[in-house]
């Protein structure tokens, strides 16, 4: 199934729009800006695997915003860190297997985050790291409260 993608004019900052684009039912093209992204489902859930599934992209903007917000602490605090790498990996697990969680009952999303920094570190340091990654603007988006209103466009 091809969708044909209509003319989409770059959206402005902090706007994607996802259209349908591809060879697959859930083949999408993303718009952010300039920029061009693919979104899809893996084949096994009838998807041709054309790019990564919203949650990986949920958790590719959680990776992103932990280097960036280590980076720029980096920088403002003279920090000689090497590379910095961030992987992130998203499940549902049941509500009751999570000691720490308010939800008792069902399934709650888990999302692990292992940060790499090359260079030696001092434990305080490790830990200071770690303070900061929970500052990123994307972990504290998806820790707090958040509203999403939804309308259906005119046409």
């Amino acid at each position: 199934m091809q969708h044909e993608n209509p003319v989409v004019v770059h959206p402005p900052h902090g706007t994607v729009v996802a259209c349908e684009h591809g060879p697959g039912p859930f083949a999408l093209e993303l718009f952010a800006g300039r920029h061009r992204l693919h979104a899809d489902e893996p084949r096994e859930v009838g998807g041709t695997d054309s790019g990564p599934n919203p949650y990986e992209l949920l958790a590719a903007a959680l990776a992103a915003c932990t280097v960036m917000t280590l980076r720029m602490y980096a920088r403002h605090k003279g920090l000689s860190l090497g590379a910095i790498r961030c992987a992130v990996r998203h499940e549902k697990i049941h509500a009751e297997d999570c000691a720490q969680c308010e939800t008792r009952v069902g399934k709650i999303d888990r999302f692990e985050r292992v940060i790499e920094v090359e260079g030696a570190l001092d434990e305080a340091t490790r830990a200071r790291l770690l303070e900061i990654a929970d500052r990123c603007p994307v972990h504290r988006t998806l820790t707090s409260e958040i509203l999403i209103e939804t309308r259906l466009a005119r046409g």
